[in-house]
């Protein structure tokens, strides 16, 4: 029994067997987390002290004394010292291999400047030879000052002999240099493909900016990364859960991503839990619908059983699709697919139990995928469907018409957003799409008074992919200097119970998975985050800085932060 805090010490070891022996009949902990702040989000009881474990699951909530029936001579204690337990919280928007590339590659995240943009590329040509690509990712040119995109005349002077291809942070725009674009065939006569864009110069020239699906003609040409595909998503995994996420959502893959993840489950090298959507309308996703999808594999760690479509571009890019003009550029941004390409798939999902995930930002995105859920929910009722309530998903939802927002609530659609998105974005988005449509974006409160959960996410790497940010950033509404305009509604924030449910039992329920996660009960999965601080209490701006100590998964404890 070392190790025990004062409060099972002072029941004395004698005392503690005596009361072994007269409740000889309750089941023993394999672990017992002691001396904690516990948040379990459980109406019955949410606040506790300790928690024993059995397995993979939970076996009894409460107080120390109250769980003592549950301690067993091999029992091992793990003291919290008084660190706050929350359930373990999960990243509804991620890509996995991403965040793997982002930890090995060229990461232009957080540059402020067009020079400091081009310095980095520089350093990273001076590291090749003549005619090796330079890759990188996570621009963004909105804190620049022009915030003016990149193109390839910027990037030939400083690299003439390299082919250049480097993807803007949010993934829907990419640049290019001259040499990039001869390899790929991208000239002045090249067709704009439907659902992108090929931006010009005033001489009708290729500027190097490709948009949405136009990105295709240069990124088919470009090699695959060095590290293997398993490399990148353990080392994403890796991180993840150093950040406190116990599950992630993978939004976005194909089959040679999935029998590469069962592998790395199977071999023991995975321990995060993955929920997974196929990139679809391709042939990947027409294999998992007429298939169907696989489900609480590997100790429950594992699911696969969506489908992944892209509606539009992004706001940033200019791509999100719009029902009226853009304020600061010509046209409505572009839809990425037409109704004819999916609605076949769509219903067959449907009849098939396969959840469908729509990427929408834009208000015309996020109103036609809308449309396309209710006209096959109408074709398909509840007698046909492989799961009565489909719980189909919209990615982002950021711009909403406000005529829009009732119908995922009346569609049963499950929002999924990212909290950082709008902390960034609103520094540049007025001027997008003007102050009064605005009113109805990043609407967090609007949509959870219309009645519905949502599913928080960082969309990684995307954003930094950590939660403190989120939970910050869904609690403030302010960017992380502590900034905030009248343009940024702030009564669109949550509250902190509201957010950490958008982090554990709101992406449960988008999973299918309540019953067994989201919140701290006997019978879950002893899935838990630790942090130093109590991020239900300490001051907002704190919230930022308090640490990650503990990742717990299935009662293993994955990451320390002393490890």
């Amino acid at each position: 029994m070392k190790g025990m805090p004062r409060s099972i010490a002072a029941l004395s070891l004698a005392a503690v067997f005596a009361l072994l022996a007269c409740e000889a009949d309750q089941p023993r902990a394999d672990k017992m987390l002691i001396n904690g702040n516990i948040h379990t989000l459980d109406p019955d009881q949410p606040r506790a002290e300790a928690i024993a474990i059995r397995g993979n699951r939970i076996l009894a909530v409460g107080s120390q004394e109250g769980l003592a029936a549950h301690l067993g001579e091999d029992t091992r204690l793990v003291d919290l010292g008084g660190a706050t337990v929350v359930p373990g919280l999960a990243d509804a928007h991620v890509h996995l291999a991403g965040i793997g590339e982002r930890e090995l590659g060229l990461d232009l995240a957080g540059i402020d400047s067009l020079e400091g943009f081009l310095d980095a590329v520089a350093d990273a040509v001076d590291e090749r030879e003549d005619g090796e690509w330079v890759v990188g990712r996570g621009w963004l040119e909105t804190h620049w000052d022009p915030p003016s995109f990149p193109g390839r005349k910027d990037l030939d002077a400083i690299a003439p002999d390299n082919p250049v291809w480097l993807t803007r942070a949010d993934g829907h725009g990419s640049v290019a240099n001259s040499m990039a674009l001869e390899m790929a065939g991208v000239g002045e006569e090249t067709a704009i493909p439907e659902g992108g864009d090929i931006l010009r110069d005033e001489d009708g020239q290729p500027s190097g900016m490709l948009l949405g699906r136009a990105q295709w003609l240069v990124a088919q040409h470009v090699p695959e990364p060095e590290a293997p595909l398993a490399e990148r998503l353990r080392l994403g995994a890796e991180r993840s859960q150093a950040m406190g996420w116990t599950q992630v959502h993978i939004a976005s893959g194909d089959f040679e991503e999935v029998e590469t993840l069962r592998e790395l489950f199977a071999d023991g090298s995975l321990r995060l839990r993955i929920n997974q959507a196929l990139r679809g309308p391709g042939e990947d996703a027409r294999r998992l619908v007429s298939e169907g999808g696989v489900t609480g594999l590997y100790e429950g760690r594992y699911s696969l059983r969506g489908v992944k479509l892209a509606a539009d571009g992004a706001l940033g890019s200019g791509g999100a699709a719009l029902l009226e003009d853009y304020e600061d550029r010509d046209g409505r941004g572009y839809l990425q697919f037409q109704r004819e390409e999916v609605i076949e798939l769509l219903e067959d999902a449907l009849r098939n139990g396969v959840q469908v995930w729509t990427h929408a930002i834009g208000d015309r995105g996020n109103r036609f995928a809308l449309d396309l859920y209710e006209e096959v929910f109408d074709k398909v009722g509840p007698e046909e469907r492989g799961i009565a309530e489909p719980r189909w998903r919209i990615e982002h939802a950021q711009v909403l018409h406000e005529d829009d927002l009732p119908r995922f609530a009346e569609l049963g659609v499950i929002p999924s957003m990212q909290p950082s998105h709008a902390i960034g974005d609103l520094h540049y988005a007025h001027r997008r799409v003007g102050v009064e449509r605005l009113r109805h974006a990043y609407a967090w409160r609007d949509l959870i008074d219309s009645g519905v959960p949502i599913a928080g996410g960082s969309d990684a790497p995307v954003e930094m992919g950590d939660p403190r940010i989120e939970f910050y950033a869904a609690v403030s509404r302010r960017d992380l200097q502590g900034h905030q305009d009248e343009h940024w509604y702030p009564e669109q924030a949550v509250s902190r119970e509201e957010a950490l449910k958008m982090f554990t039992l709101w992406p449960a329920k988008a999973a299918f998975e309540e019953d067994v996660r989201g919140t701290i009960e006997a019978e879950k999965y002893a899935d838990f985050t630790v942090f130093a601080d109590d991020i239900m209490q300490i001051e907002t701006a704190e919230i930022l800085e308090t640490t990650v100590t503990m990742t717990v998964i299935g009662g293993e404890i994955v990451y320390r932060a002393e490890d």
